[in-house]
């Protein structure tokens, strides 16, 4: 079973297992039981600076990703919060769904991570 990614202002569902917001900034008009969020990794999302840059412009996408990545990989509280994902992805055979606020479903953060944590093994 691949890692899914869903919409925070989708209704939560048993088979999403364990739910994860991978967003730096709360979304917008949720409240916290209504988003049904096991965890909040905060610091996995992109910095402010990409975030604001990329502005979600499927132009974009592909550079963003590098970007991303890049950060993901040399930035301790990324490193850090990646790491943990990495293990509740394991812990819990892939039933995890990165959790996040944008209107773009198809570039985003949690298109990359997903693919991350979908090429590990299980």
């Amino acid at each position: 079973m691949p890692v899914q990614i869903k919409r925070v202002y989708e209704e939560a569902k048993k088979a999403d297992g364990m739910r994860v917001l991978v967003d730096r900034v709360w979304p917008r008009g949720m409240s916290k039981e209504d988003a049904q969020v096991d965890e909040w990794l905060k610091e996995i999302g992109p910095s402010k600076e990409l975030r604001q840059w990329f502005d979600h412009d499927p132009d974009k996408f592909d550079q963003f990703k590098d970007q991303y990545k890049e950060e993901l990989e040399n930035n301790e509280e990324q490193q850090d919060e990646l790491e943990k994902l990495t293990d509740w992805t394991i812990e819990h055979k892939k039933n995890l769904t990165l959790v996040f606020g944008a209107k773009d479903e198809k570039n985003n953060q949690s298109v990359v991570l997903k693919e991350i944590l979908d090429r590990q093994q299980v």
